[in-house]
């Protein structure tokens, strides 16, 4: 299969165990896609140059002469220089070896630097379709779950990331967080690309949280005074909230299911789904253990996202404490406006009461926006062209039961 979205595929290198589940990923998707693997390997000779310089005082007496002194630092640079060298060009011939024998074009790269930012340079200035990458290196201990350079290098990366914790097992599912992020359903998008050609299914799940909200209810409730709470109706407020806020949610994070599997279905898959309830990246990591599935993608941001960040918590959750492979989509995709898109901003154009604005003022203002959408979509439902606070109350009443 010819593909562009692997065209070209970056493995960096260095002879660790996962570096080398990275280089058998990397084989498996190029020999499918008719991919370039380049694979490279960053040494640190300038570094080693300034700790020798650093240690100089401490060298006896007799190496102290400056002509010695002179001496011994060309020796020890053309020694480290060249040794280093020789140990990354023994890492790329592994790489090539591989590659040969598989049938897979390659090319390959010695880069001179600090590790994570040669590698990041490299990335963002050749643009290349996905990252593989082990998750740890030869300095992993024992409990190590993520390397200091992957998780670097995952941060800064402008390519997609696929992140090795284990070998290859292509005969498993393959799982996909949604959120409604433009990047999540890249990530759908990416998977069925790959599902389709692994010939595996695909499963998208998407968690929706009222505990969210319970808890800010809670805090509010812990500091009003019993005037305050009657002047705010407070238990009026939370009780709308069980009511709606959280059928609201549930039916948010359904869309963002049905959405997935449209984009699916758009590119001749069809694929299951779970809505599951609760803390999103807590319930997706054990669903994942549960599922051990042959990889879990991830938007590398997610909906709610702030500027500045460079990896959403989630993404952060599942790269630190996830056993499973992990595939980090940076890019995003823009739903195409549908009828049911289009009947969505038609139902945000219906008329509103002076009475039921009102009553919709008392709702706090972190849920206002969820108990509005709840209510437009029960009346769009039920045909109605105006939203009264009786439709509102019926709203309250009705729904959830």
């Amino acid at each position: 299969m010819t593909s562009t979205q692997f065209k070209t595929i970056l493995i960096p290198v260095d002879n660790s165990e996962h570096s080398n589940f990275a280089i058998d990923m990397g084989i498996s998707i190029a020999k499918k896609f008719n991919s370039t693997l380049i694979g490279n390997h960053v040494y640190a000779a300038r570094l080693h140059d300034q700790r020798f310089t650093q240690m100089e005082n401490g060298l006896p007496p007799e190496y102290q002469e400056p002509q010695e002194l002179e001496r011994q630092r060309n020796i020890h640079d053309s020694l480290i220089t060249k040794g280093l060298q020789i140990i990354s060009d023994s890492y790329l011939d592994y790489f090539e070896k591989r590659c040969k024998e598989a049938g897979v074009s390659f090319q390959r790269k010695a880069l001179e630097g600090k590790n994570y930012s040669q590698i990041v340079q490299d990335i963002n200035d050749n643009n290349y379709n996905l990252v593989i990458m082990g998750a740890l290196g030869l300095g992993a201990l024992k409990r190590s779950v993520i390397g200091s350079v992957p998780s670097r290098v995952v941060r800064r990366s402008k390519s997609n990331i696929l992140i090795i914790k284990k070998p290859v097992d292509w005969n498993r599912k393959i799982i996909v967080a949604v959120d409604g992020s433009p990047q999540s359903f890249a990530a759908v998008k990416t998977c069925v690309s790959l599902a389709k050609t692994f010939n595996i299914p695909l499963l998208a799940v998407a968690v929706f949280d009222p505990q969210f909200h319970i808890v800010a209810f809670r805090s509010i409730a812990g500091v009003l005074s019993e005037e305050a709470g009657k002047l705010f109706r407070f238990k009026e407020q939370e009780k709308l909230h069980d009511e709606i806020i959280d059928k609201g949610l549930e039916k948010i994070y359904q869309g963002h299911l049905d959405n997935a599997k449209k984009i699916a279905k758009d590119e001749g898959l069809e694929i299951n789904t779970v809505l599951l309830s609760g803390r999103p990246f807590d319930k997706v990591l054990e669903y994942v253990e549960n599922e051990n599935p042959s990889l879990v993608a991830v938007g590398k941001l997610g909906y709610h996202t702030d500027n500045g960040l460079d990896l959403g918590s989630m993404t952060e959750n599942l790269l630190l404490q996830s056993q499973c492979n992990l595939l980090i989509v940076t890019e995003g995709h823009i739903l195409k406006e549908d009828r049911s898109q289009k009947t969505e901003v038609r139902s945000q154009e219906l008329p509103w009461t002076k009475e039921a604005l009102t009553r919709l003022e008392r709702v706090p203002p972190f849920a206002r926006n969820m108990a509005k959408k709840a209510i437009i979509g029960y009346a769009i439902e039920k045909g109605y062209k105006e939203i009264t606070e009786e439709v509102l109350l019926e709203a309250r009443e009705r729904m959830g039961m």
